[in-house]
């Protein structure tokens, strides 16, 4: 199956994608992934857009959808793939059609990750991660440390991102809206987009997005969303 996964920030795209594509047993295709890679490897980036990952910024959809291409052409994706962050423009998802029609394929299934922004607000404005080590996060509300403002594992300060704050979320939320949306208006129009709840636990929202590929479910529900 060729499938692309949407949603705003906050809605746990990153991990229903990663666990959606195992569970198919299909590539998935992160844009994160990929610039990562491109940075380390020095191959389809320039400068000007190595500083402006570098800085928190995205590129160009010239160059995005270049990489995406060259992506899409390795051997690992003719069985299948999951798209996670690309596309994320309008401009950018007539790309993809149309890089897809030249190799006489199409996307079969578009999942619209659903979640109220209040919500989204919530889970991210409430994320703490430890000085460090990164990798461990806690949250205020969903999974608090034993003491406030220290990491349970190693004792570290805990902190606040400055894109997490209230105010630059409901910013991502509104570029989210005014870019991203257009997309899957897109392909509602042609009639592959369905939208999905993002709310509960993991297993939960995973099996959600199976039932609408015609999937069979995966296991017993466990972990959060937030």
């Amino acid at each position: 199956m060729r499938i692309l996964l949407l949603g705003p920030p906050g809605a746990g795209k990153g991990t229903q994608a990663v666990r959606l594509a195992a569970h198919l047993s299909i590539q998935h295709v992160s844009t994160g992934d990929l610039f990562r890679e491109h940075l380390d490897h020095g191959t389809l980036l320039g400068q000007h857009d190595r500083a402006r990952l570098r800085a928190g910024l995205l590129v160009s959809d010239e160059v995005t959808i270049r990489v995406i291409q060259e992506r899409l052409a390795r051997a690992d994706t003719r069985g299948g793939f999951l798209l996670d962050g690309f596309p994320r423009s309008l401009a950018q998802a007539k790309a993809l059609d149309g890089m897809l029609a030249a190799s006489q394929s199409r996307l079969d299934a578009v999942l619209g990750l659903e979640i109220a922004e209040a919500e989204v607000v919530r889970r991210i404005a409430g994320r703490r991660l430890c000085r460090n080590e990164p990798a461990h996060i806690f949250h205020t509300e969903f999974s608090p440390p034993d003491v406030p403002g220290l990491c349970d594992i190693c004792g570290g300060e805990l902190y606040r991102r400055p894109d997490d704050s209230e105010a630059t979320v409901r910013q991502r939320l509104e570029v989210y809206r005014s870019e991203t949306a257009p997309v899957l208006d897109h392909y509602q129009a042609q009639g592959i987009a369905t939208m999905i709840s993002a709310l509960g636990q993991v297993t939960e929202v995973l099996n959600r997005a199976l039932l609408a590929l015609g999937k069979d479910r995966a296991g017993a529900p466990g972990g959060d969303n937030h």
